[in-house]
């Protein structure tokens, strides 16, 4: 197993590239074996569903499948999943990312560099087409992964768009994104869409029962799975960090909107000046789950209606990136987000 400083990685957890086990989405991990056995498999996934459901896990559960079975007229008829045991040579080279025939484009510190960039860049985009330039072992698949789409910037997504235009021999496209909707439409035309749900509270508790690390009563974690949204990555971020009240706490305070507590949101702002990454991430995932719930319960409003929640959507995501990248101060931002929530709340009203 290889350490590195990644946005996909949580701390005190396997990456999904190290699991071996799929919690939920078993349906669709069937229509992915079912279509590789067909007579036409599509040359590129597109895997959407929200953030820490374990689409990146099925992505890469598919990938060492399908390297490792590289003719399907011989994956066997009574094959139900897609399963690959860990001691497998295929396994073990993925995990160590030394496979030479899987591509992964991620957001990934440079080698001597602490800083994760914001985007996936540009130029690991391109490397694609050398990548694909080069023989598959044993004349099989080549297969690139994308982890996330949402992450790719405009000339990222246009690369891939061309390659996915004239998609190589024998290639395999596995892209993942939590809001396909926002992706180019031309680059959703030209993948086959696989759309997995949240997981029910009851995988979330199962899952937790996976890692070795976490050890919980059964009453705690039916509690984390409850609020974690069908994320098994946010029970995880929960159950790892003690972070569980403090999201309750940020929930409260967003819920009272278009009414702001002033010392709740000091509070909240104080605890964000601490500079620690995980509190600013819980407290802007918190922000980005009120908001969907908003939308998702007003969806029969009409667009209007909800169009001041989707206005602020794109202005936290675009404050917290300069957040991120510029180092700046945390407190100024947590109010400027509740003043956002209560303006969209006078403003729907």
């Amino acid at each position: 197993m290889i350490e590195e400083n990644a946005a996909d990685r949580l701390d005190g957890a396997p990456h999904p590239r190290e699991r071996d086990i799929l919690i939920g989405h078993h349906a669709a991990e069937r229509q992915l074996l079912d279509a590789y056995r067909g007579p036409r498999m599509p040359h590129a996934w597109l895997i959407g569903g929200p953030e820490g459901i374990g689409k990146a896990t099925l992505a890469y559960r598919f990938a060492r499948f399908v390297l490792a079975n590289p003719r399907p007229a011989a994956v066997p008829s009574d094959k139900a999943d897609l399963f690959l045991p860990p001691d497998h040579p295929v396994f073990r080279r993925i995990v160590s990312g030394a496979h030479p025939d899987l591509l992964a484009l991620r957001r990934i510190a440079e080698a001597g560099k602490d800083k994760v960039p914001q985007d996936i860049p540009v130029k690991l985009v391109r490397d694609i087409v050398r990548f694909f330039g080069s023989t598959a072992g044993d004349g099989g698949w080549r297969i690139c992964l994308v982890d996330s789409a949402d992450e790719l910037n405009r000339h990222g997504a246009n690369a891939l768009l061309k390659l996915l235009e004239e998609p190589p021999e024998r290639s395999l496209f596995l892209i993942v994104s939590h809001m396909p909707g926002r992706l180019l439409p031309t680059i959703r035309s030209r993948c086959r869409m696989l759309t997995l749900p949240a997981l029910a509270d009851d995988d979330i508790v199962a899952g937790l029962g996976t890692f070795e690390d976490i050890r919980l009563p059964d009453e705690e974690a039916r509690r984390i799975a409850a609020r974690a949204e069908g994320s098994l990555r946010r029970a995880l971020e929960s159950a790892l960090g003690g972070q569980e009240e403090f999201a309750a706490e940020i929930e409260g305070a967003i819920d009272a909107a278009p009414a702001i507590d002033p010392l709740k949101t000091h509070a909240i702002g104080d605890r964000l000046q601490r500079r620690d990454d995980d509190d600013f991430e819980v407290f802007v995932r918190t922000v980005r789950d009120h908001l969907h719930r908003r939308v998702a319960r007003g969806a029969g409003e009409g667009a209007r209606r909800l169009a001041p929640y989707a206005e602020v959507w794109d202005k936290v995501e675009v404050a917290a990136a300069q957040v991120r990248t510029f180092n700046l101060e945390r407190k100024p931002f947590v109010f400027q987000v509740f003043g956002w929530l209560a303006e969209a709340g006078r403003r729907r009203t």
